[in-house]
């Protein structure tokens, strides 16, 4: 069985501190990484059980909602995005470019997750805050209609909360600039 997946960003370090102790003191759920971002924000990316991840999640949003900047909680996240929140997705034949950049680390996932799961395509890389002042981005490749279709879909997932910033599809990257990413 696949474990849920969510994510609270506050605006500050003290109150994100006290967001992942309410989430773990709530119930059983595993912190993944709890950091500061930029600029001065923090997140806490926890997994477990669905019920568990959601409660944990609720409780720590309905103690500081002034402070909370974004969450989400995904009861079944692709597998690749694992990979790509760790850059150790190994990508044999890039192809077209998709690129998708928020203004949030938990939009950025969401949007990923959202475009793993509309078409054909290879999450490459999810860049989260750090420094880029809070943005965060996501890099997926595969044929152009696929990456057309999953970076659009993307758009509209991140838009709903109003935390897309930009994106672009390049049909054909230079082999130097794949160089540079992979």
């Amino acid at each position: 069985m696949k474990k849920a997946l969510a994510m609270v960003e506050y605006k500050t370090v003290s109150s994100g501190m006290r967001a992942a102790d309410i989430m773990l003191k709530t119930a059983e759920v595993e912190v993944i990484e709890a950091t500061t971002v930029c600029p001065g924000k923090y997140m806490v990316l926890i997994s477990g059980e669905l019920s568990a991840v959601r409660a944990s999640v609720e409780a720590a949003a309905a103690r500081m909602p002034d402070m909370l900047i974004d969450k989400f909680v995904l009861g079944n996240p692709h597998d690749s995005i694992f990979t790509a929140l760790y850059g150790t997705t190994e990508i044999d034949n890039p192809s077209a470019l998709g690129v998708l950049e928020t203004f949030s680390s938990s939009a950025a996932i969401v949007a990923a997750d959202i475009a793993a799961k509309t078409s054909m395509v290879d999450l490459v890389e999810l860049r989260l805050s750090r420094g880029m002042c809070g943005k965060s981005y996501l890099l997926l490749t595969g044929e152009i209609a696929a990456v057309d279709a999953a970076i659009e879909r993307a758009k509209q997932g991140a838009g709903e909360q109003g935390m897309f910033l930009d994106s672009a599809v390049i049909p054909n990257p230079d082999k130097k600039m794949w160089d540079s990413i992979l």
